[in-house]
């Protein structure tokens, strides 16, 4: 299949890039390169050994993407695009609303357009709000995102199953991330993100080669077994996977399915420092701050429905998440603009 990849040139979306050649899809790439980096397209190339066709275009620019559609014919849409920083669009929620919503509703009047009805949505845990009960499963009632920017993922949900209702033809998959950490083996591609990092794995990161000298860990009074918040992180390869398989599926069948991707078992934020620790032989100090507003204490998925309806299930330990991002970060301590 020819995939178009909005917002390809990220963390993710870079990682899909690699696994959608290596079984044998056609992916093209848009990106406006706000929060990502061309040096990120060039590395996927070097992976794959050939080149990736990309544009340099903003997905809410209805004329540069009508373009790229007439020159392409698609045969569905993986869309990454958006931003994506919790406490920035705290900060600044107009921009968050307006990039994020406005980006996917272009998006799909130009998909309508072309007459391209298969879409993989990059969703995220966020949407379920702070549950009583873990795993969290997809037939759970969202309990009300805790900031904007979940707030954006809860709302394109909404606008993609409203789309599948009006028009039957239409094939979508909302994929709900949890944690996404890791980086590619190879050393080439990873987070890189700019300014100081938002998540705690490209936070460690940045500490264990001496960009930054602690790590802040938000709270140590939770209820979980060492006090501090416990997540779902999956490695990014395979959660590169299980869009390979989306797409698949997608192909197959017309509607709307929401799909968990995590591990299905959580990691405490100091069981994460300490495996990090353990397999890189590196020390981060760290010390322990004040609980986040909005945080909550635990949070995992429930993959059955991945496994079951994808034949996905994520393979990936907590040490390879850290030995490969290790690896990234050192070869790469600057990110791709070093």
């Amino acid at each position: 299949m020819k995939i178009l990849l909005t917002g390809g040139a990220g963390f993710i979306g870079s990682h899909t890039c690699v696994e959608l050649c290596q079984a044998g899809h056609e992916p093209v790439i848009v990106d406006n390169y706000v929060n990502s980096c061309s040096e990120a397209v060039r590395r996927v190339e070097r992976i794959v050994g050939h080149a990736i066709p990309c544009y340099e275009a903003d997905v809410r620019n209805k004329e540069a993407l009508s373009r790229i559609f007439d020159e392409n014919a698609f045969d569905a849409v993986i869309h990454f695009a958006g931003l994506k920083a919790v406490g920035e669009s705290v900060a600044q929620p107009l921009r968050y609303y307006r990039n994020n919503l406005d980006s996917t509703l272009t998006l799909m009047e130009v998909m309508q357009e072309h007459g391209v009805r298969r879409i993989v949505f990059s969703s995220s845990a966020t949407v379920y709000g702070n549950q009583p009960v873990v795993p969290y499963r997809e037939d759970m009632p969202s309990l009300g995102c805790t900031n904007p920017y979940g707030w954006t993922k809860f709302m394109i949900e909404k606008i993609l199953e409203g789309q599948v209702n009006a028009d039957p033809s239409w094939s979508v998959v909302l994929l709900r991330y949890f944690n996404p950490i890791g980086a590619h083996e190879s050393g080439l591609i990873g987070e890189d993100p700019s300014g100081l990092p938002n998540n705690l794995m490209p936070y460690i990161a940045k500490v264990a080669v001496g960009e930054l000298d602690h790590l802040n860990v938000f709270g140590n009074d939770y209820p979980t077994k060492d006090g501090t918040g416990v997540r779902d992180y999956i490695h990014v390869v395979d959660l590169a996977k299980g869009h390979v398989l989306a797409c698949g599926y997608a192909a197959g069948r017309t509607g709307c399915e929401i799909i968990n991707l995590g591990t299905g078992s959580g990691c405490s934020v100091l069981e994460l420092v300490h495996t990090f620790e353990r397999v890189n032989g590196v020390r981060i100090p760290c010390v322990i701050a004040p609980r986040r507003p909005g945080d909550i204490a635990v949070n995992y998925a429930d993959p059955t429905r991945a496994r079951e309806l994808l034949g996905w299930t994520a393979e990936k330990t907590i040490e390879d998440m850290c030995r490969d991002t290790y690896r990234f970060q050192t070869r790469n301590p600057k990110g791709y603009r070093g």
